[in-house]
């Protein structure tokens, strides 16, 4: 058995596992996954051998992977929980994440937008809230954004749109896009141009990893939409086509 792999005996033995890899500059967990076999070792092993992971490549999981072996380290890999059944595996990993600020992973848990982390006053808010109507015909892009301030729609508007790994021909067919905190809609706005994020007049953060990725000119949808799906405090996503399962992108009643 090497440093980057498992024995096939041990893989046998560990089934399926949730691990995370950790910076040991400062212990500091920065990415949380799921797998079998040598799965956990496949992040640091595209590093060392600049594959075609894409994806690795360009995300910020493979630039601190990079960082720790330029300071003449090796990134930890941690088995969080290993013999997890198939049926549980996603559940574990999401609750991970969710404990772990800050990471690297492109997207969050498994429905961890409307089962995550709440306190009570949240939890007590969310289903005390009326549901999202279905079924109105409308075409809807739902983004899940992280934090939002109730009060101010012009900050969620800032929050919902832009930059996101979106598709702009299924975006440019949506009549409102919604913003999503936890599973609850608090906003609704009209995109009046899906634009790249490089195009300057987004005016996106260029700290911003912007490759592929998109946002809208738009503004406040008319307030009978408004009042439809957002009401005074938000309503709340109980229809499964709405819901956000790991991808901060949702479609409905959107070809694709």
């Amino acid at each position: 058995m090497s440093l980057n792999s498992f024995s096939d005996a041990v893989c046998q033995k560990l089934g399926c596992y949730v691990y995370r890899l950790v910076d040991p500059r400062n212990g500091e967990t920065f990415y949380v996954g799921k797998g079998m076999g040598n799965r956990v070792f496949s992040h640091v092993n595209c590093s060392l051998t600049n594959g075609d992971d894409e994806e690795d490549n360009l995300s910020l999981k493979y630039k601190r992977i990079k960082e720790i072996r330029s300071a003449g380290l090796k990134t930890m890999h941690i088995i969080h929980r290993h013999n997890i059944p198939e049926s549980a595996v996603y559940e574990v990993e999401a609750a991970l994440i969710d404990a772990y600020p800050g990471l690297s992973n492109e997207q969050g848990g498994y429905h961890s937008a409307d089962r995550g982390p709440m306190n009570a006053g949240d939890i007590i808010a969310r289903y005390a809230l009326p549901p999202v109507p279905d079924n109105t015909g409308h075409k809807l892009i739902l983004i899940n954004i992280n934090h939002s301030d109730k009060s101010d729609h012009l900050t969620l508007l800032d929050k919902v749109r832009f930059a996101w790994r979106i598709s702009p021909d299924r975006a440019k067919q949506a009549d409102y896009v919604m913003a999503v905190v936890r599973g609850v809609v608090l906003g609704a706005f009209v995109a009046h141009k899906w634009l790249p994020a490089t195009d300057i007049r987004l005016g996106v953060p260029l700290t911003t990893d912007l490759k592929g990725r998109f946002g809208f000119i738009g503004e406040r949808a008319p307030q009978e939409i408004w009042d439809l799906y957002v009401g005074r405090h938000g309503k709340r996503i109980d229809d499964n086509n709405m819901k956000h399962v790991q991808n901060p992108i949702r479609y409905y009643n959107i070809d694709g």
